[in-house]
């Protein structure tokens, strides 16, 4: 008989428009693997208010949430890719909108968290409804991601109307542990209280370690699940430790909970996967007139009218690369954070430095992202002051697949790396990474052999140590080409696969048998 799983995530990049980061590749990727196996796999996120349209309405489901009745609507979604095995939900509610970042979160710098705990509360409280009404049909295996989807456990916890859900094995990860959900209990319209009024709960067995009069999401999924999976081992040991920042990000307060876990063997460190199949590929030798076609299209969209000086002062300096090719390329994608990018903005003559390099030898730095607006301020200056450093401020699946194939190092300084998939991705194109010594970014890339890395006590040791490893890596390309082909053979040898990522799945989380 198979065994039949349900994952719930706030995102899930198996259907279209419903990601805004890793997470959604994890939810994507895990299921097709475990419906590889002959198992089935049902995948629910929130609709959003836009991911429901025009798919097939299934199940009306009526439950209770700030004391009063709700009625939610359950919609099966058509996927990218048709999986035999997988079914993938998305659940409507006119409370569940559409957020400013990726569609999806939203920001709220006065109260963090607030408009996201009522939607992912409500969320949470129409899937334990919609598992107890059997629209799933018989569950055998939860598996939960990130403080989005905690409340569920809440709710098998302490809510009479959800005992059911104590027959089910709730497995939870930890993909970024520093994003926590913190809430307070009473008093506030996005509180415990308010979500469920009629519910008594233990405040000692929910409570912040930090803020006691607050709820933290993060840990109810740390202390409630049956496992708790961080996405590398590496990252399982840095969260057992405190924190120290900004020279070292840890457990981030919680890192005595994870200790507990790690007692009482449910807390395991299993490394995210990669995609080696069905790889896109790209023209080669279009990079730059793939962007300026790029940044045509950008400056006629309304949206990015505040940008359009900028995309025209890039488009210029994209043209200049044109006429004579760069000697070396280094790049970066990913979103503007301070987990991705705090050195640069700690100490913006890093940036500088790093340039002054590439100065010497032809070379360009290419950065693609967008996200939070003093980043985006900090790159966009540095645009302007360097002829050599071309920041795309936008998002483009076909440049992001030239980068990955077309460049010669990849530069991910990450403050702190749950995992990563960036190097990954790099890495199985033939292209070395220049990764900071840290979380998952220690398992994958092995300093001087499949790419390189810095490390250091504090913060200014890591910067220097920066600056010198990539003066170094650009020296290798350029002094000793056959050693700099050496790691890149090696690094395009490295296979994080997810059929080996995901038996470690079945033995330590799921606690069943790979045969």
């Amino acid at each position: 008989m198979s065994t039949r799983f349900l994952f719930v995530a706030a995102e899930n990049d198996a259907i279209p428009k419903c990601k805004a980061g890793g997470m959604g590749d994890v939810v994507r990727d895990v299921p097709r693997q475990i419906a590889s196996r002959g198992d089935e796999v049902s995948v629910v996120c929130p609709a959003y208010s836009r991911l429901h349209i025009d798919q097939q309405k299934v199940a009306e489901i009526d439950f209770t949430f700030r004391g009063s009745p709700q009625r939610a609507e359950v919609f099966e979604v058509a996927g990218k890719k048709e999986v035999p095995g997988i079914r993938h939900y998305v659940i409507h509610h006119p409370e569940i909108k559409s957020g400013d970042i990726a569609h999806i979160y939203f920001n709220d710098p006065e109260q963090p968290f607030f408009t996201d705990a009522n939607m992912f509360s409500l969320f949470c409280t129409a899937v334990a409804a919609t598992i107890t009404h059997g629209v799933f049909g018989k569950i055998h295996i939860a598996h939960l991601h990130d403080w989005h989807t905690s409340m569920l456990l809440f709710l098998r916890e302490f809510h009479p109307s959800y005992q059911d859900l104590k027959k089910i094995r709730f497995v939870y990860s930890v993909h970024n542990l520093a994003i926590q959900g913190i809430r307070p209990f009473d008093h506030n319209y996005s509180s415990v209280r308010a979500f469920f009024p009629e519910v008594a709960y233990n405040e000692e067995l929910l409570r912040d370690p930090r803020y006691t009069d607050c709820i933290n999401l993060m840990a109810v999924g740390i202390r409630l699940a049956d496992a708790v999976h961080t996405v590398s081992p590496s990252y399982k040991e840095d969260v057992q430790k405190p924190s120290n920042p900004p020279h070292f990000i840890g457990g981030e307060g919680l890192e005595n909970d994870l200790k507990q876990a790690n007692k009482e063997n449910r807390l395991f460190g299993i490394l995210n996967g990669a995609n080696y199949a069905n790889i896109n590929t790209v023209e080669k030798g279009i990079l730059f007139r793939q962007c300026v076609r790029r940044f045509f299209r950008w400056l006629q969209e309304e949206n990015k009218d505040y940008k359009a000086h900028y995309m025209a002062h890039t488009g210029e300096k994209i043209t200049r690369w044109q006429e004579k090719s760069p000697d070396f390329i280094c790049c970066s994608v990913a979103r503007l954070t301070e987990q991705k990018f705090y050195f640069f903005r700690d100490d913006p003559h890093l940036l500088d430095s790093l340039m002054e390099k590439l100065n010497e030898v032809n070379g360009v730095y290419i950065l693609l992202g967008t996200g939070a607006p003093e980043y985006e301020v900090l790159f966009r200056e540095a645009s302007y002051r360097h002829k050599n450093f071309i920041f795309i401020n936008a998002q483009s699946e076909s440049i992001i697949d030239m980068l990955y194939q077309e460049s010669n190092l990849y530069l991910m300084p990450s403050q702190f790396e749950p995992c990563g998939i960036s190097q990954m991705l790099a890495m199985r194109n033939g292209q070395p990474c220049l990764v900071h010594h840290t979380g998952g970014l220690i398992d994958t890339v092995k300093h001087m052999k499949t790419g390189f890395s810095f490390s250091g006590e504090t913060i200014d040791e890591q910067k220097q140590d920066f600056v010198k490893v990539f003066r170094e890596a650009v020296d290798i390309f350029f002094q000793d080409r056959k050693k700099w082909n050496r790691i890149a053979a090696n690094a395009k040898k490295e296979r994080f696969t997810w059929e080996k990522s995901v038996d470690q799945y079945y033995e330590q989380l799921y606690s069943i048998a790979v045969t």
